[in-house]
């Protein structure tokens, strides 16, 4: 199984093992996507992620190239850029702490659909494919919660992109 972190240009690893994991569960917390789950929800889904910083700058995730990785983004800000009919890049949003990103991807392995570009220092939380397979086997019944987080994070995203589409054919 690949995991293609490979791809973002800089990672700096923050902490590992027992010594950096309350430090990565308040990470954690913080998002929003984990704000109902419970601390101890938390403390495991924690062992099957890594935080890491990226320098500003640095590009997270490439349009067009394969990805199976989400991240949690907990400090600095990405903007995420995509190509035109023109090949132009186009800044279409800012991710700012707290949100997510890459969830398409841990899903169905596929090309990211947009560029991601720290526009500042950012520090976020990983989960590659293979450990969410992992915890798939490890912990289902939590494994089912956050595959549902993701599912409803990525329902929303669609409902927003289909509401400003109508809007732009108006």
């Amino acid at each position: 199984m690949t995991d293609y972190i490979d791809s973002i240009d800089s990672l700096e690893l923050l902490g590992d093992g027992s010594g950096f994991h309350n430090e990565l569960c308040a990470m954690i917390e913080g998002a929003q996507m984990f704000r109902d789950f419970s601390r101890q929800d938390v403390e495991v889904f924690a062992r099957y992620t890594r935080a890491y910083q990226v320098a500003q700058g640095d590009t997270i995730f490439r349009e067009g190239e394969k990805g199976s990785y989400m991240c949690v983004l907990i400090e600095g800000k990405v903007d995420i850029f995509k190509r035109s009919d023109t090949s132009d890049m186009k800044k279409v949003s800012t991710i700012r702490p707290g949100k997510t990103m890459g969830e398409m991807s841990i899903i169905d392995e596929q090309a990211h659909s947009a560029t991601g570009v720290a526009a500042e220092k950012v520090v976020l939380v990983m989960m590659t494919k293979h450990n969410l397979e992992r915890l798939i086997e490890d912990a289902p019944g939590l494994a089912i919660k956050v595959v549902l987080k993701i599912a409803s994070l990525m329902s929303m995203r669609l409902r927003q992109t289909t509401g400003a589409l109508a809007d732009y054919l108006s």
